[in-house]
């Protein structure tokens, strides 16, 4: 059986999207006949936290970890509060405080790729040394932080192990980058730092075609999409609410804010009192405090509910019973290849999904090709209306369902069938 090392930052009890992803792929790779040997930090500064995902780790992984000095520790002197929210990717670029400027500007230009650097050069000596015990010829680094790639860089340096890069997410062009406050200097080496990742390994693996078409032109190393998906869910097993909900399941933080979502909506409430009867938005996760303000304009504070965050158990079960399950991205050219990872469990939900997102949207195919729901840019209030409209009659007629959903390919285990294939070496 082909030995694998995986070296990851997020990992149970980590809660968040961040960990769904290497979790799965390790529940199913000794199917395929690989055995993953994972790779943590021992006491990581996870801003999220999920101990139910801990009984999905499969019975004898061997798991090795080593110590990280994470500088938010010191930050947090200074504000606890604003160091958990620049940690978890809550940066909210208007009216800064000067402390969070200032964090901003560290957390930029001081930790480059990001403040896990630390952890690069312990875990190079330490892994050297159980690559040797362990025999492993293939080793894989999955970022963000993007520091992990590193390690995987200076492994290649010193061994002749195989690499895998995967890209959870892009580098340099995500879109928080701008907000990083990064000097000239820095973000050169942010490029120099990508280029060399991405030509020093072997293989790269990306969750968009868009990702791939930007890396695309900056190596010749083979690419390739494995998405992220859904393992099995409650599916149609929980009783749909008998409200109307619609319900918005992970974190809507600064930039996620479809105004004309919350307009159409108002409208609705105004136009029609059975909506007004039945109306229900949930909101599960970080809702920043911009996105609130726009909700509570429109007048609909008295039909949200603020659920917090919940365990991802939880999340199965209100997507399965939710009416409407909406997903939501910053309307930017940066975001058109990001594609949420939640978006698979929504389709295996096979609840009706309305997107609000940038054009050409990548996430806009892949719903319709599913035919999983419907997504829209934020100007197209009318369209929004309508569907929500239509949506809300089937929905009082008892028909509101997708009986052509086509989601399959995207179950965890045909996914990880995917990787293995990836993980063959002529």
């Amino acid at each position: 059986m082909q030995k694998v090392l995986i070296i990851t930052y997020y990992w149970p009890p980590a809660g968040g999207p961040g960990v769904q992803r290497w979790l799965k792929f390790v529940k199913y790779l000794r199917d395929y006949e690989i055995e993953p040997i994972v790779y943590i930090p021992e006491n990581p500064n996870y801003p999220i936290m999920d101990a139910s995902l801990v009984e999905e780790i499969p019975a004898g992984i061997k798991v090795y970890k080593r110590p990280i000095f994470e500088p938010y520790g010191f930050a947090k002197l200074f504000s606890k509060k604003k160091t958990k929210k620049i940690s978890a990717g809550i940066i909210n670029s208007k009216n800064q405080s000067v402390i969070e400027k200032v964090l901003l500007w560290i957390r930029g230009n001081l930790f480059i790729p990001d403040a896990r650097k630390f952890w690069i050069k312990p875990s190079v000596r330490f892994l050297v040394e159980v690559l040797e015990k362990e025999n492993i010829a293939t080793v894989i680094t999955t970022g963000p932080p993007h520091s992990l790639h590193l390690i995987g860089l200076e492994l290649k340096k010193s061994t002749d192990i195989r690499w895998i890069a995967d890209f959870r997410d892009p580098w340099t062009s995500i879109g928080y980058h701008k907000k990083m406050k990064l000097t000239k200097a820095s973000r050169a080496k942010h490029k120099q730092l990508e280029h060399l990742v991405l030509n020093k390994a072997d293989k790269i693996i990306v969750t968009s075609n868009t990702t791939r078409r930007e890396f695309s032109n900056i190596t010749q190393q083979p690419i390739t999409v494995i998405t992220n998906g859904y393992d099995t869910t409650l599916g149609g097993s929980v009783a749909l609410d008998v409200d109307f909900t619609i319900s918005h399941i992970g974190s809507l933080l600064t930039g996620r804010n479809p105004s004309n979502l919350w307009k159409a909506l108002s409208e609705l409430i105004q136009e029609y009192p059975d909506f007004k009867k039945c109306f229900k938005l949930q909101l599960a996760g970080v809702i920043s405090s911009d996105v609130l303000e726009s909700i509570y304009f429109y007048g609909l504070q008295s039909y949200t509910k603020l659920l917090g965050y919940i365990s991802h158990d939880e999340a199965l079960k209100y997507q399965g019973k939710s009416q409407v399950l909406l997903l939501i991205e910053i309307d930017s050219e940066e975001t058109q290849g990001i594609i949420p990872g939640k978006v698979f469990e929504y389709m295996a939900s096979k609840r009706p999904i309305l997107g609000v997102g940038p054009a050409h949207w990548e996430v806009g195919d892949l719903i319709a090709r599913s035919n999983t729901g419907r997504t829209y840019t934020y100007d197209q209030l009318s369209e929004l209306k309508s569907t929500l409209l239509q949506w809300f009659q089937e929905y009082k007629k008892e028909q509101l369902n997708l009986p052509r959903a086509a989601v399959e390919q995207y179950h965890r285990k045909e996914l990880t069938a995917k990787l293995s294939r990836y993980l063959a070496w002529e």
